[in-house]
């Protein structure tokens, strides 16, 4: 009698310890399967904008200098984290690259105001500690996201604006320049092409209103990084000019936590790139990271649905990068093209433009 006891109970051990990955418990009514999870050590996504951008209008050469410029800013954040080093760092430094550039709306290459000036906005967030920082409206601050960075660190604010915050830029010891320093022929004609299309009507009171028919294309360019490093810490990242022609002070979603940059441990990081009233409007950065925390959605379907369903049924255009806390990486966007670049633990990168 000892011996099928015996048996019975070596077989129940077997099939109730782990194998292969998997454990799995049994109970009277149902069994429950654990797979282990395969997770990147690290990852790295960016963005350039998000827009009508379509190859019949690229000529190979600006083709070649984007996807360049892409590679060059996401190897320098890659490098970054393949050493060890934090997802803050990798996000701050590689924006930068793209700030420098001419070719993207943030920094250097930030398009101008109705007025004819340049005023930029940026923000970072920290996804093990929820902290965050932003600027807006600045014109004499050389990388806007060093000085997000320094208002989420040294600071305790979150958002910081125009003279105030370039009081405090100077104070932090960040690089200065003169207004000019931003000014680029390309950005300043695609202001008066805006211009002399512009429409005025006259409202109910007599007053001239203003409608500009190539908003919603207007406003791409703007760069983003998010990241996941070695100690399993997200951030996320993004910089602007804004959008073309913009009246009033306007600030659009860039700087706005929850809207235009999220990064929550708990979930993932998402840089935003649209039109940002919308994005504003639908809070989108931080819906994605609520559906994956209360729905249990993936990054993968969370961003679908968010882009593809929330922002578009608003009426709003655009897309997102984003990167979960196994470093599934995803590219979401209902515009023609996203300027786009990936990089995974592995050193596959794969840089994108177009729809497909």
């Amino acid at each position: 009698m000892k011996k099928p006891i015996t048996l019975l109970f070596l077989s129940l051990l077997f099939f109730t310890c782990k194998k292969d990955g998997q454990k799995t418990e049994t109970s009277k009514d149902k069994t429950i399967i654990e797979t282990k999870v395969e997770k990147q050590d690290f990852a790295i996504v960016i963005h350039g904008g998000a827009g009508t951008i379509l190859k019949a209008n690229m000529t190979p050469e600006r083709e070649a200098e984007y996807k360049a410029k892409l590679e060059e800013a996401i190897r320098v954040g890659y490098d970054i984290l393949k050493n060890g080093g934090s997802s803050i760092d990798a996000v701050e430094k590689t924006i930068n690259v793209m700030e420098d550039s001419p070719l993207f709306n943030a920094g250097k290459g930030a398009v101008f105001t109705n007025e004819g000036t340049n005023e930029l906005d940026a923000s970072i967030m920290d996804g093990k500690t929820l902290n965050a920082g932003a600027s807006a409206g600045t014109t004499t601050v050389k990388n806007p996201i060093n000085l997000a960075r320094v208002i989420m660190e040294k600071s305790e604010h979150v958002m910081l604006s125009r003279e105030g915050a370039e009081t405090f830029a100077q104070e932090q010891g960040l690089e200065i320049v003169q207004p000019d320093y931003f000014f680029t022929e390309s950005r300043f004609n695609s202001l008066k092409n805006i211009k002399d299309k512009e429409k005025t009507e006259l409202d109910h009171d007599g007053k001239t209103a203003f409608y500009d028919p190539n908003i919603k294309d207007s406003k791409f360019g703007t760069v983003g990084c998010v990241a996941l490093d070695k100690n399993g810490n997200l951030t996320a990242g993004t910089s602007t000019g804004g959008m073309t022609n913009k009246r009033y002070g306007r600030i659009g979603d860039t700087p706005i936590i929850g809207a235009g940059t999220y990064a929550n441990n708990a979930t993932c990081a998402v840089s935003s790139t649209g039109w940002g009233e919308y994005f504003i409007r639908g809070m989108v950065a931080h819906d994605i990271s609520a559906l994956m925390e209360y729905k249990g959605l993936s990054l993968k379907e969370a961003s679908r649905v968010v882009i593809q369903e929330k922002l578009t049924e608003l009426g709003g255009t655009g897309g997102i990068v984003a990167v979960d806390k196994n470093g599934n990486m995803v590219m979401e966007f209902n515009t023609a093209g996203m300027y786009r670049a990936t990089m995974n633990d592995k050193g596959e990168l794969h840089i994108g433009i177009y729809e497909n």
